[in-house]
């Protein structure tokens, strides 16, 4: 609070209708000035929730200080929330930099019980605009250092919250010109440590210095960012790393290369590929992430390297990345480019998810422009949901040994598991190479899974977590598939791309499910 007028914003939950300001008594409205005069105020009904009902409920509260938007998501505790209210906001102008976050609640004349049954706040500094260079006459703006900020409330009936939050950061006016392409290396350097978590910087000279002057000997492959290097870093014990060089003809731009950095370097999982520094000197721009001996999923498909023990392993590993990216990390991440190609193995075969240049903080129902690495831009969902789908088909083709090269190919794909399923016939589908040594009933359960990720209609694919649960306990009962396979609504889309495949990630295929 400051002095003077109140500054605050408001999220309730209601339960009495006042006729004078309120469509019902079972609504959520946003106040910033008075619970009287709310700006917004929209009926639970129209999604069957009932705040009086008894029943768990679940909220969440995202703010993109970005695009300054505040989205309310609602669903019953067994079910997952949906997106309910949107309301455009500038935060920093309603409250100010140092505020109070919490609860308040009254029952009015209503004899109600309310409990928090657990509530969570999350905020996470993204990288601000830098100031534009002394001197400089072209016109510039003002931005300001935003914070996404996340509230998850299950609740026990309903209750009534006010909730007066802001950034927990002193804002801090930065401007820029408006040449992005005109930033120098001071300027990167100072928003990537503004990032939470950021990872290490490192030289041109040192990433020159140990991939040998980016000699071909340790070039890894190339993809639509750039080029991968290997190169070992003097340290004791020296560490062998994987470079990637951005191309200066790159799409990924100044704030994709600093959100890669900003989502991949708060990230810390056993499947996921660690970001271990980034570079920005001049034109170049670098990214350092740990080096996986065995290259990328993609090169062992349809050939007889892998046993099904380790096949296996792979997809567990996978599931459990995209469980943490979806569920475990704080604010979901949408990798949004889930492909053999992008799935890294140690030297033990482990999975490790990389390839990070896509992903986001997404907001469940936002239609965006995925931009694909090396291809025009194609128009999609992108969602866990979408996300689930693409794990759906690197499960076919690790099963079945068999990559998919086209539209009409990677449907034949599903089709030919879809009937062999409906046929009672699915071991038929199995990679002959591995010449029958594998654990039938363990596959059968796995290829449904696949397909159960397939599934036409994005809302009734499961959720990793129930996919998880399946591949690690051979006693968790599995989701029913249809008797049928829907005509699909959205695609299962193929890119190729005549640029070599890299051990590190690559544009060969994309695929994008809504």
């Amino acid at each position: 609070m400051t002095s003077g007028a109140v500054k605050q914003l408001g999220i309730e939950l209601d339960t009495f209708m006042n006729q004078e300001f309120d469509p019902d008594g079972n609504h959520i409205a946003i106040d910033t000035t008075s619970i009287m005069n709310p700006v917004v105020a929209k009926s639970l009904n129209s999604r069957g929730i009932e705040l009086k009902s008894g029943r768990d409920i679940k909220f969440r509260i995202d703010y993109d200080g970005w695009n300054q938007i505040l989205q309310i998501s609602v669903g019953y505790s067994e079910n997952p929330t949906i997106s309910f209210l949107n309301y455009s906001i500038d935060m920093s102008q309603m409250v100010p930099s140092s505020v109070y976050v919490g609860f308040t609640a009254s029952t009015g004349t209503l004899p109600e019980s309310h409990q928090v049954l657990d509530w969570v706040f999350t905020s996470i500094q993204l990288p601000g605009i830098p100031p534009s260079k002394p001197g400089s006459d072209k016109k510039v703006h003002h931005w300001n250092t935003k914070s996404i900020w996340v509230i998850d409330l299950p609740i026990f009936l309903g209750m009534a919250i006010l909730i007066a939050c802001t950034y927990p950061l002193i804002l801090r006016v930065l401007r820029r010109n408006q040449c992005i392409g005109n930033q120098d290396k001071d300027d990167i350097e100072s928003q990537s440590r503004t990032a939470a978590n950021a990872p290490e910087m490192f030289t041109y000279k040192q990433l020159s210095v140990a991939t040998q002057n980016f000699c071909k000997e340790n070039l890894l492959g190339s993809g639509g960012f750039g080029i991968v290097y290997k190169g070992i870093i003097s340290s004791d014990p020296p560490k062998t790393i994987a470079v990637k060089k951005i191309s200066a003809t790159s799409k990924q731009g100044e704030r994709e290369y600093l959100a890669e950095i900003c989502t991949i370097g708060r990230l810390r999982h056993k499947n996921i590929v660690q970001l271990q520094g980034w570079c920005h000197e001049n034109e170049h721009r670098f990214l350092v992430y740990d080096y996986m001996p065995n290259g990328s999923l993609d090169r062992y498909i349809g050939k007889p390297y892998l046993d099904w023990r380790t096949r296996y392993k792979i997809l567990t590993g996978l599931a459990s990345a995209l469980l943490y990216l979806h569920e475990e990390c704080g604010n979901p991440v949408v990798h949004r480019d889930i492909k053999p190609d992008n799935v890294m193995l140690d030297s033990d075969f482990n999975a490790h998810l990389g390839d990070f240049g896509l992903a986001r903080l997404m907001f469940k129902d936002a239609s965006v422009t995925i931009p694909m690495a090396g291809t025009p831009a194609v128009l999609g969902k992108a969602t866990q949901e979408s996300d689930v789908y693409s794990f759906g088909m690197v499960v076919l083709e690790v099963v079945c040994g068999r990559r998919s090269k086209g539209f009409m190919d990677d449907y034949s794909l599903v089709e030919h598991v879809w009937n062999s399923y409906t046929k009672n016939a699915m071991l038929d589908c199995v990679d002959q190479m591995l010449d029958g040594k594998f654990e039938e009933e363990q596959v059968r359960r796995t290829l449904i899974v696949g397909l159960a990720c397939l599934h036409t209609y994005c809302m009734l694919r499961p959720k990793m977590r129930k996919v998880v649960q399946i591949l690690l306990n051979p006693n968790e009962p599995l989701m029913e598939l249809p008797d049928t396979r829907a005509r699909p609504s959205a695609v299962y889309l193929s890119v190729s791309s005549s640029a070599p495949t890299t051990e590190f990630g690559s544009t060969s295929s994309s695929y994008i499910a809504s």
